[in-house]
């Protein structure tokens, strides 16, 4: 990516991040996607600490995706349902997304 693309994403990941804010019963869930991979982590932000967090990498998930990829579709839908199951055991029922300015 260009420099000048990741200096126009900051206005719009900055405006983001003024309305999103997570708590420890609705943490906030950052998504990233790189070109091979999926990462998402649930914040809290009151304390400063990552609640969980689930990556396309995982071992867990290597036999759901099978061959499709870790950066295929159905490598995100994967990595969404453990991210829920992973909140779920913690006892937290919703989230507030996190965008990153895209």
């Amino acid at each position: 990516m260009r420099k000048d693309r990741k200096l126009a994403r900051v206005p719009a990941r900055r405006r983001v991040r003024s309305k999103v804010r997570g708590s420890e019963t609705r943490p906030r869930v950052a998504a990233f996607r790189s070109l091979r991979h999926f990462y998402l982590q649930a914040i809290d932000d009151d304390s400063g600490i990552t609640l969980a967090h689930v990556t396309s990498r995982d071992g867990e998930l290597s036999a759901a995706v099978g061959e499709s990829g870790s950066g295929s579709v159905k490598a995100s839908e994967e990595v969404g349902k453990l991210m829920a199951q992973r909140l779920k055991d913690k006892g937290i029922e919703g989230i507030v997304f996190d965008r990153g300015g895209f």
